[in-house]
């Protein structure tokens, strides 16, 4: 129950309401105005943005402070000591696995990674040049079509058994993609590789040669998938929970996840960082760049820096500026142009006294799309990987909800259109 009330006046109404106000552990009070619809008066709040949709253990952003907490657990001391698969069962479990309980899990995702021969064969209907997002729309939802016969949400282990499939299975679809646009044949997943060193595997790896994995490569993209693991109540995790609501299977959710992850506002973030660099050209325009994005007039805006939600230097940006300079060290790119052109310019605008004082500081997408780069993943597929990491989350906040009480999503609006009409008599 709420001990504290906000006391609310409307013009027509002659008693004052009162409206229940919750505590959550941490974070600001919020104002529940459900009551509201009993009177015909309802909020309004284009695109939610003060608007708390659900109750959730998961994790928790403090955007001023730059906090970033999966469960409780700091997301630097995560990607420090922690690993994605121990981080996923983190945000699926509540609690970190015990040695044992992470082996058998680690062991269950492992042997999920294969998918359905038959799987292989839809990919045929799609265009050779199709968009990697366009595809893994397709084929993620098809999995329902695979596995109907353990879709029943209601059912705990059938929601245990879709959330492995997902994780295991995603970036082994992911890497059917990018073969498929390259018109190479798909490589199965091995079961002695970890995790990344399998995405990496299946990604670069051919029947006619099979390379050794670097382990510095493997940790990068670990981090990377682990750093994209869950961002609280986004507008693709949003769109799962309101999926969800409905009753739709697991895969289908998740697909809807992808399409909304799709828009260049959300996951695209880190293929515009690459896109605006092709448009700066090379390090004598950088000067030039940082003017028209310091003008208010000019359309022009740095991609990577700064954050709709933190306000302060992105927690994440912190590894993965550390992994950045690991990868390029070790791929020995430290002078590729493009790469070279993007250190300078986030020196120049980490010391640039404009972009200090409004917070634009390098966020993950713009060490993260440097690293694709370097690995040698094309940007029309960063989408997909960025997909791939948030897989785990995205099913933690659909288990969340389906294990608790919920309700079919159903927005209001503010209606601005005709008011009633007759048809016009002949």
């Amino acid at each position: 129950m709420a001990d504290k009330k906000a006391q609310l006046k409307i013009d027509g109404f002659d008693e004052t309401l009162e409206l229940p106000i919750y505590e959550g552990t941490i974070g600001p009070d919020v104002i529940d105005v459900r009551s509201l619809a009993g009177l015909g008066k309802f909020t309004y709040d284009p695109g939610f943005v003060s608007t708390a949709s659900c109750e959730s253990k998961i994790t928790y952003i403090d955007g001023g402070k730059g906090v970033l907490l999966h469960r409780g657990y700091p997301i630097e001391q995560l990607a420090e000591h922690s690993d994605f698969l121990e981080t996923s069962y983190l945000l699926l479990h509540g609690e970190l696995p015990t040695p044992e309980e992470k082996e058998k899990f680690v062991d269950t995702i492992t042997h999920h990674t294969m998918v359905h021969e038959q799987l292989a064969h839809f990919f045929n209907g799609f265009r050779r040049d199709a968009h990697p997002m366009a595809i893994m729309c397709g084929v993620v939802g098809a999995l329902s079509a695979f596995y109907h016969d353990q879709l029943d949400i209601n059912d705990d282990k059938h929601r245990e058994i879709a959330a492995h499939r997902l994780i295991a299975k995603m970036p082994t679809l992911a890497a059917m993609v990018y073969k498929y646009n390259q018109g190479q044949p798909f490589m199965y997943p091995r079961n002695d590789l970890s995790y990344s060193e399998n995405f990496l595997h299946m990604m670069f790896n051919t029947p006619a040669e099979e390379k050794k994995i670097s382990p510095t490569l493997a940790r990068a993209m670990d981090r990377i998938f682990l750093l994209h693991a869950d961002h609280e109540q986004n507008a693709s995790t949003s769109t799962v929970r309101m999926a969800g609501s409905t009753g739709a299977n697991p895969y289908a959710c998740i697909a809807s996840g992808i399409a909304a992850l799709w828009g260049p506002a959300h996951g695209g973030a880190n293929e515009a960082v690459l896109k605006m660099l092709d448009e700066i050209g090379d390090e004598t325009r950088i000067d030039e760049f940082l003017a028209k994005a310091k003008d208010k007039n000019d359309p022009f805006r740095l991609m990577g820096f700064g954050h709709r939600v933190y306000k302060n230097y992105d927690p994440r940006a912190t590894v993965m500026k550390k992994t950045c300079d690991e990868v390029l060290a070790e791929l020995g790119l430290e002078d590729d142009p493009m790469l070279k052109m993007a250190m300078k310019l986030e020196k120049i605008a980490l010391e640039d006294e404009y972009f200090q004082k409004r917070g634009l500081y390098p966020n993950v997408d713009f060490y993260s799309g440097i690293i694709l780069k370097a690995i040698g993943i094309p940007t029309e597929l960063f989408t997909v990987i960025f997909a791939t990491g948030r897989t785990p989350g995205w099913i933690a906040h659909w288990n969340e909800m389906i294990g608790n009480e919920y309700r079919i999503a159903r927005p209001r609006q503010l209606y601005t259109g005709h008011t009633q009409r007759d048809y016009p008599k002949k």
